[in-house]
């Protein structure tokens, strides 16, 4: 039948579009994205992907050390050695589909450095390699006939079934249902749960509540990333990101009195990974009694920062900064998510059939702090790990599917206005950087209020509910971990 799928995945960012790429031509899949199929967080990485690929000064063992220095020794050393030992097949593999990244002049792929690395490992695509990587993986996809993309598909609703997993969905509108086998989220962060965030407007943390309610083990999920060096305008929600490749090519970071500021926290200056960054800035801030703060790396060669930089340089040109003259405000904010759901070394949860990829899941690599660059390549690390394992599954699940028939929502009900700002408010108030425990403990009574009502009072399934209850099961896991 049109709505039976042997694979569903939730989401089509890095993680998502290589899960399809890497299942094998026989299978029924099905791609489901809440937006247009290039809006994630995957497109938004300007940085790069760090592996060690045909690179005689570089190894595998240099790499997995930086990591375990970044995530302060709490990385999962199992999946971490996989991550830096097969990153070089995936690195070859997305070549070979198409993805371009930058060349020096001998012909050689140009490497470039960012904060918490001890080598030049770092590919990239001038500084928008992730939309690079994103639009060629999308592109391939759309060749696959065995893969059907569905755009503007909200997940509402999801059931585990004898044969797999139902889901219900809102396809422009049109509400659906459709069943699989198995079920792989790839659905991204969380970083709508703050006022102030990197992320995309659909990272709203949809696939991490499913799984929660799906009785799948969400692990880490206050292990949460927070950018150094977003572009501070005070006043947008989706704050544009100035890549940790900038600080890697020599760009200096001043306080409010135009001062570096780093060597009083950090020998490393501003190549120190990304948490010792933002706490510096913090309390850097707090003993300036200032948030203003910059990034300048004017003295640098012009034309070098507008090569270099191209996407970053114009943005900022739009906000009236130049990057080549002018020192650029910079504060930190949301950025990325260490925890999630829970999985295996194979992206298996502890729920049959259900995968998580991405920056939803928690494989552990990232340790207490994600090193710069390792995001990418884990989603195509561990996504192809996933569509591996249910290769070798796909034998023993039943050939039928259950038809699991949702209840109707019988309700011209909305949510009532401001839930999610609020939200939002704790959120940034109680966690940000340096958490305020006290105000962490208060704020997770408010959540747990708020999360009572959404879930247990009928309302109009659309958006906003949707997404307002995931917001609330973020905050208050993540709060109730910290207090």
């Amino acid at each position: 039948m049109q709505n039976e799928y042997d694979v569903i995945i939730v989401g089509s960012g890095a993680a998502g579009l290589y899960a399809a790429i890497n299942l094998p031509a026989e299978m029924k899949i099905l791609v489901l994205t809440k937006r247009e199929l290039s809006l994630c967080n995957s497109a938004l990485a300007q940085g790069g992907i760090a592996a060690v690929y045909d690179s005689p000064q570089d190894n595998a063992q240099l790499h997995l050390n930086d990591t375990l220095i970044a995530g302060g020794f709490q990385n999962n050393t199992e999946t971490l050695g996989i991550l830096v030992n097969e990153a070089a097949q995936d690195i070859e593999k997305i070549i070979n589909l198409g993805v371009e990244f930058d060349r020096s002049e001998d012909g050689s792929y140009h490497r470039t450095l960012e904060g918490g690395h001890c080598r030049h490992r770092i590919f990239h695509h001038k500084d928008a390699t992730g939309a690079e990587i994103v639009a060629k993986l999308s592109a391939y996809v759309r060749t696959l006939p065995n893969v059907t993309i569905q755009e503007n598909s909200l997940l509402c609703r999801v059931q585990k079934t004898s044969t797999g997993f139902s889901l219900e969905t809102l396809h422009d509108g049109t509400q659906s249902v459709c069943h699989t086998h198995f079920l792989i989220l790839a659905t991204g962060g969380i970083g709508r749960v703050y006022e102030y965030t990197t992320n995309s407007a659909i990272a709203t943390g949809d696939g991490i509540n499913f799984a929660y309610q799906l009785g799948a083990k969400i692990k880490n999920l206050s292990l949460v990333q927070f950018h150094p060096t977003a572009f501070n305008n005070h006043h947008t929600r989706e704050c544009f990101l100035i890549s940790e490749a900038v600080r890697g090519e020599g760009a200096h970071l001043l306080n409010a009195k135009g001062e570096r500021f780093m060597g009083d926290y950090d020998d490393r200056l501003e190549l120190a990974p990304r948490d010792v960054v933002s706490h510096a800035i913090v309390l850097e801030s707090r003993k300036q009694n200032s948030q203003e703060f910059y990034l300048d790396i004017s003295y640098k060669d012009a034309d070098f920062i507008r090569r270099r930089f191209p996407m970053i340089y114009e943005n900022l040109l739009k906000q009236g900064f130049d990057l080549t003259t002018d020192r650029v405000p910079i504060y930190p904010c949301q950025h990325y998510l260490m925890g999630g759901i829970d999985v295996d070394i194979n992206s298996r949860t502890k729920v049959n059939c259900l995968y998580a990829a991405g920056e939803c899941a928690h494989t552990g690599v990232h340790g207490n702090n994600r090193l710069a660059s390792n995001s990418l390549l884990e989603a195509l690390v561990f996504s192809r790990r996933a569509a591996e394992d249910i290769v070798r599954c796909a034998q023993s699940v039943p050939t039928g599917y259950e038809h699991y028939q949702f209840p109707p929502v019988e309700t011209d009900k909305h949510i009532p206005q401001g839930v999610r700002t609020e939200i939002r408010r704790i959120m940034q108030q109680c966690y940000f950087v340096i958490p305020d425990r006290e105000a962490a403990a208060k704020g997770f009574e408010r959540v747990m209020e708020l999360r009572h009502m959404l879930n247990t009072e009928e309302f109009v399934l659309n958006a906003d509910t949707i997404e307002a209850r995931s917001l609330a099961t973020v905050a208050y896991l993540i709060l109730k971990e910290v207090i």
